[in-house]
């Protein structure tokens, strides 16, 4: 890892920092409110009554966190391999003992449904201040920490990050911590006394301890995630669902009409009409119309007329025709919204699910390689060699039947001579835990190597030692 620098001072950088997570804080902040459903209301009229307002409220169907969570439970680091000449498997690599010490097995979803949702987000690896031999790893979400690079596309550390605890305005006062190659400055950012530096703790690191997982990074460095590019088709969701809604509140129901009678009054008990204390008029009794009563008029102009009721289809297909723009734009799978999942083979699924394997190795290259960055920071922390050529294993996720892979296993050992334990690794739901444990296993359960063992032991001759002289020892041939 080369060693970026920068000819800013920690407070000018801070500062600058500062300045520019404010900025970018409307558009997270804007992602952050859609993603929990606080979404832009459907069109309403200008007046619109109680009853409007209410159907607005209800109108909104959020899809976007589901387009987080469908890639993000596929996405897993379950093992680490080293490909140096130490050899270290996963189950007993430092850096793994690290990750596993770090809990990063359950941590490490919070770190990719940020960098989906948002298109980006962070992991800070530091020398706990217990014991500066032991690594500290953390995910820190894009809304409370800001990156500099010299070069945004390729650079694999930052020149320096600044990272604030809460998202506040620039005249509210807030703890920061700001990372660089030589150690962390703790400051206080905001407020009219501009930033102050608190303390600093050096981490002998020699580059930014700061890695960054962005899925979706152009050549000029900016980013994008899952969410931003569909706001637009979920409001266009939420309009057709709230049209629905209004059309199914006011207009669903048939309506009965009556022209050419003339009104019945309201009588009191000695058959005088009542009149309506507001408006002076006689109070017109209502008709009672239900499914058990007869409309029946003396006058022989009278109409009795039926107003159809409005057809919901239309609104029914156009919000299934918005859920699939969705799923097609989005590259998630139409079933995993609709739950129109009916009969489908297994070649028919893998057809179908194919778009989301595409983007999801697609995460795992890109995630992978920053996954990779911290465990060669941690690899600097523990004092053991990094590893260039180390790389992370990711959960199978893809929707396979057991029966099926350990078929396609079993034939390529026997007709391709693969060797058998290379493909422990490839059934689903094995860790490098079960790995190691079965390779452990079959030593022990080999035979040939039991008898090599106990040979051994038959052979060798044992040293014995007179218990009370100093002479010395001799073995049991020699005896």
């Amino acid at each position: 890892m080369a060693l970026p620098t920068t000819n800013a001072t920690p407070l000018e950088a801070a500062e600058q920092g500062f300045s520019k997570l404010q900025r970018d804080r409307e558009r997270l902040d804007f992602i952050h409110r859609y993603l929990k459903g606080d979404h832009d209301g459907p069109y309403e009229p200008k007046h619109a009554s109680a009853e409007y307002k209410l159907l607005a409220k209800r109108s909104v169907s959020n899809w976007l966190p589901l387009l987080v969570k469908t890639p993000a439970q596929a996405l897993a680091v379950e093992g680490y391999r080293r490909h140096d000449a130490a050899g270290d498997s996963s189950a007993t690599s430092a850096e793994w003992k690290v990750w596993q010490a770090n809990r990063m097995d359950a941590r490490q979803a919070a770190v990719h449904r940020a960098a989906l949702g948002y298109g980006l987000a962070f992991v800070t690896v530091l020398p706990d201040p217990a014991d500066p031999s032991r690594p500290v790893i953390r995910g820190v979400s894009p809304r409370l920490m800001y990156a500099e690079y010299a070069d945004p596309a390729a650079d694999e550390t930052p020149l320096w990050a600044l990272q604030v605890e809460d998202a506040t305005s620039g005249d509210d006062e807030t703890r920061a911590w700001f990372y660089d190659h030589t150690g962390v400055t703790e400051l206080v950012m905001g407020g009219d006394s501009g930033p102050r530096v608190v303390a600093f703790a050096e981490h002998k690191m020699g580059v930014c301890p700061v890695v960054r997982f962005a899925p979706d990074i152009d050549l000029e460095g900016k980013v994008s995630g899952v969410v931003e590019p569909m706001i637009p088709i979920q409001d266009r969701i939420n309009q057709t669902t709230f049209d629905l809604l209004v059309a199914q509140t006011f207009g669903s129901f048939k309506v009965r009409t009556i022209s050419g009678m003339a009104p019945e009054f309201e009588t009191d008990s000695d058959g005088r009409v009542i009149y309506d204390s507001l408006t002076g008029k006689p109070k017109v009794k209502p008709i009672q119309a239900d499914a058990s009563r007869f409309l029946v008029a003396p006058d022989p102009d009278t109409k009795f007329q039926q107003l159809d009721e409005t057809p919901l289809g239309g609104f029914l297909e156009a919000i299934e025709a918005g859920v699939k723009t969705l799923a097609a734009v989005s590259q998630t799978p139409p079933h995993y919204l609709l739950g129109s999942l009916i009969n489908l083979s297994a070649e028919a699924l893998a057809a179908a699910e194919a778009a989301l394997t595409r983007a999801v190795d697609e995460y795992k290259h890109l995630f992978g390689e920053s996954w990779e960055l911290v465990l060669r920071l941690c690899a600097r922390l523990v004092g053991v060699e990094e590893d260039e050529r180390a790389q992370v294993l990711w959960t199978d996720a893809e929707s396979r039947s057991l029966s099926q892979t350990v078929d396609a296993l079993g034939k390529a050992v026997q007709m391709l001579n693969v060797p058998a334990r290379a493909l422990w690794p490839r059934i689903p739901g094995v860790t490098s835990t079960d790995v190691e444990e079965w390779a452990q296993m079959a030593e022990d359960d080999d035979p040939a190597l039991r008898l090599a063992d106990s040979l051994t032991r038959a052979t060798t001759p044992t040293q014995t030692v007179a218990a009370d002289s100093g002479e010395e020892p001799v073995t049991d041939a020699a005896a």
